[in-house]
């Protein structure tokens, strides 16, 4: 034996001399997670009646031109996919076992197949016909007030505050723009106030935290139920004793986009919206321009990652703690419009139902970057709308427990199975000069 292969092997078997050597341990936490969906993957196959056949529609009414009904052999299908399913698994396996680092493109990849597994199985044999293009429809609609609201948060706590009041800024902004475009008969007037609503949640949050120093967490645990209490009372009595003049439904027009809104799949899902989801992607994609290459974006950080450096260099760290976060919460204002004008519902208690606390988990699953806490809200509304899908068309599984996954998946993505995720340095802590 070499003396190459043997200090190898002693650096491998002493924790220590690997972190003294760089070398990176080994996780098997995502390759035992692909290997366990693989696995069930293979179930579904077997479980799979003979002769069954999945139908799938891919295409609207609209479309330039009509895709067939998408028919396929159950079993078959079932059986390929499986297979490609275990050989990425073992591919995680073979890749953690050598240290190499994971592309982005498995995960994604092994998530598709392994959704249209479970799709293939759900629908064998059902009678019933899955329409993509409207589950897909359904996720984005259900992401957007996710989107929003995980924007409003990584923008406060990029710049070091906490935000646990997203669940009030959602709320806060589902009540005024109802009531205003109510009073208005307007559903774009409800539009102008929803942020408004937000931001002044926002103003109270930094009020307390930034000059009084209240523990933050405490500060937007309180505003949750502040706004959740005041709004039930406005509900219980103003809105409800006369409706047609303060909760009228209003929606906002949908603005098809020509030509882009006729593309198959793709035209009816992104580019066949109202204004407001046409704005998030505005928000999301000037967020993530100027959060890493304009001066603002660098000061955000700085205040979030170090602020006594940042006050050397003459930046006025509170200010712009205050400033990013009445701004983090008028977006979070207009994600809370989406409830009310956005679906073309009157305002209901306590209507947000939790949505400001999974924003915040996709926030963190997201890493505090607007692209991956986008892509983690769209996980979210996907699961959500999966299962609302699947319980209508009737499956052997629970609807109850295809409506749990969003909220099983916030769980752990706050639990760390994520992986480990680093916020900002400063985050949370209140900055005296």
């Amino acid at each position: 034996m070499s003396e190459q292969t043997v200090s190898t092997a002693a650096v491998q078997a002493d924790p220590l001399k690997q972190s003294a050597t760089g070398v990176r341990p080994i996780s098997w936490k995502y390759p035992i997670t692909y290997a366990v969906l693989a696995a069930l993957a293979v179930l579904f196959a077997l479980t799979i009646p003979a002769g069954a056949r999945t139908h799938f529609r891919l295409s609207s009414g609209g479309d330039f031109f009509e895709i067939p009904l998408v028919e396929l052999p159950s079993r078959p299908a079932g059986w390929i996919l499986a297979v490609i399913l275990v050989a990425l698994a073992g591919l995680a396996i073979w890749q953690a076992s050598r240290r190499v680092q994971t592309r982005l493109w498995l995960p994604l990849l092994f998530g598709v197949l392994f959704v249209l597994a479970f799709l293939v199985w759900a629908g064998a044999d059902r009678g019933a016909v899955i329409p993509l293009v409207t589950m897909l429809t359904g996720a984005l609609a259900l992401s957007v007030p996710l989107i929003f609201g995980a924007m409003c948060g990584l923008v406060g706590e990029r710049s070091g505050v906490i935000n646990i009041a997203i669940e009030a800024q959602l709320l806060a902004g589902a009540f005024l723009a109802a009531v205003a475009a109510s009073v208005f008969t307007s559903a774009y007037m409800g539009l102008v106030f929803a942020p408004i609503a937000g931001a002044l949640v926002g103003a109270l949050l930094v009020f307390f935290s930034v000059k009084y120093q209240v523990n933050q967490i405490i500060v937007g645990v309180v505003l949750n139920v502040l706004i959740i209490g005041l709004t039930g009372f406005l509900f219980s009595t103003a809105l409800t004793q006369n409706p047609e003049l303060w909760n009228a439904r209003q929606q906002l027009p949908r603005l098809p986009i020509p030509g882009l809104s006729q593309i198959p799949v793709i035209g009816p899902v992104l580019f066949n919206q109202t204004i407001l989801v046409y704005l998030m992607y505005l928000i999301v994609g000037l967020l993530n321009f100027f959060l890493f290459r304009s001066r603002w974006g660098l000061r955000t950080r700085a205040v979030g990652e170090h602020p006594k450096a940042a006050d050397t260099v003459g930046i006025k760290v509170n200010r712009m703690r205050v400033y990013n976060v009445i701004l983090g919460g008028a977006i979070a204002g207009l994600g809370g419009a989406f409830f009310t004008i956005g679906q073309g519902l009157a305002f209901g208690k306590e209507m947000s139902a939790g949505a400001g606390f999974i924003a915040l988990a996709a926030m963190i699953l997201g890493r505090w970057h607007p692209i991956g806490a986008l892509l983690a809200a769209l996980l979210f509304g996907f699961s959500t709308s999966l299962g609302n899908t699947l319980a209508t068309i009737g499956t052997p599984v629970p609807s109850e427990a295809l409506l749990m996954l969003p909220y099983l998946i916030t769980i752990l993505a706050v639990a760390g199975f994520v992986g480990r995720v680093r916020p900002p340095a400063a985050n949370g802590t209140p900055y005296v000069k």
